[in-house]
């Protein structure tokens, strides 16, 4: 009788630590996961913020940068009501460009607007309108600077003008709702240019449009590990320090290198350039350390976009576990 194939992936998946990044979903243990995930925050400023997750599986990291990129909504300009454009922009283009901009409304405060109702209600939209012409300022003269002579030469986000619908002027104010940012340049204009616009904004999250997506980017990577092999001294020391991110390598006052802080490694591998420092040096990855950076577009803070993102994988997964249940 022959002998029974060797399954390696088995055999790999015993050998595997249950935290390490392998095939080892079934030896997970929720108690252990429990005590070793934590998350450390690094820096934290207005729109961005860097945190450590450690003890986690790369699955529940990746789930976590792919529901804050498509899945936390975001208010956005959806439609675009054109009376009126005899600038040199097509319409479409016009409007493409009006949707990226992003608006201070929070999501959270509003609902997903009907397909039944085309104008929407105060629950659902934002109407906002951009009314402006350019034309020539009789009192100059003598100038050659287009924003001199041209009164609306440039238009601005600043220039659109929130219009409230129903109760909204009570709830909210044209600071919280308009857009982020006052000086995105729409268009330059000459004389004879106009527009005349209505625009609508509703909730929607990026799986459906990029201009939904609450981040400008989001990403992580694996904690670098690097370890000397051996004493580096002198010159050696200070070539193996510039073969790394600065911050990376430390010299001692007795003129040895140390490692320093490995965060900052970017992935050179400029110390394989030099056969005398090749084997001195031994690079890694921890492989359940990871490195988050999230920078908000602006309508809600970074840490809040990561709540929303784990609620929303707290909801699925409660969904999963009921269908799993009913049958």
């Amino acid at each position: 009788m022959a002998d029974k194939p060797r399954n390696y992936l088995d055999e790999y998946k015993i050998k595997q630590d249950p935290y390490d990044c392998g095939l080892a979903d079934d030896l997970w243990d929720f108690e252990q996961f429990k005590e070793k995930f934590k998350i450390i925050i690094i820096r934290h400023e207005n729109s961005e913020i860097e945190f450590d997750m450690i003890g986690c599986h790369p699955s529940i990291a990746n789930a976590f940068r792919r529901i804050m990129l498509s899945e936390v909504p975001s208010m956005a300009i959806e439609k675009v009501y054109i009376f009126n454009n005899t600038s040199i922009i097509q319409d479409e283009v016009l409007a493409h460009r009006l949707g990226l901009i992003p608006l201070k409304a929070d999501p959270r405060l509003f609902e997903y607007k009907s397909e039944d109702n085309e104008d929407g209600t105060e629950h659902d939209t934002l109407e906002f309108e951009l009314k402006v012409k350019c034309t020539k300022r009789k009192d100059i003269k003598d100038s050659s600077n287009f924003d001199t002579i041209y009164k609306n030469h440039k238009i601005y986000s600043g220039q659109i003008k929130w219009l409230p619908k129903g109760k909204q002027a009570s709830i909210y104010n044209e600071n919280s709702v308009g857009p982020i940012h006052d000086d995105i340049l729409i268009s330059q204009m000459r004389p004879g240019h106009e527009f005349d616009l209505k625009l609508l904004a509703v909730k929607g999250i990026g799986k459906d449009h990029a201009k939904f997506s609450p981040v400008a980017t989001v990403y992580y990577r694996l904690l670098p590990e690097i370890k000397l092999n051996r004493e580096i001294s002198g010159k050696e020391a200070f070539l193996l320090q510039k073969c790394f991110s600065p911050g990376v390598i430390g010299i001692d006052d007795n003129d040895c290198a140390y490692v320093k802080d490995a965060r900052y490694d970017a992935c050179s591998r400029n110390v394989y350039r030099y056969p005398q420092l090749a084997d001195s040096v031994t690079m890694s990855r921890i492989r359940d350390h990871y490195i988050f950076n999230i920078e908000s577009v602006g309508a809600m803070n970074p840490e809040v976009i990561f709540i929303e993102a784990v609620k929303i994988l707290k909801k699925k997964c409660r969904k999963f576990i009921e269908e799993i249940q009913a049958n």
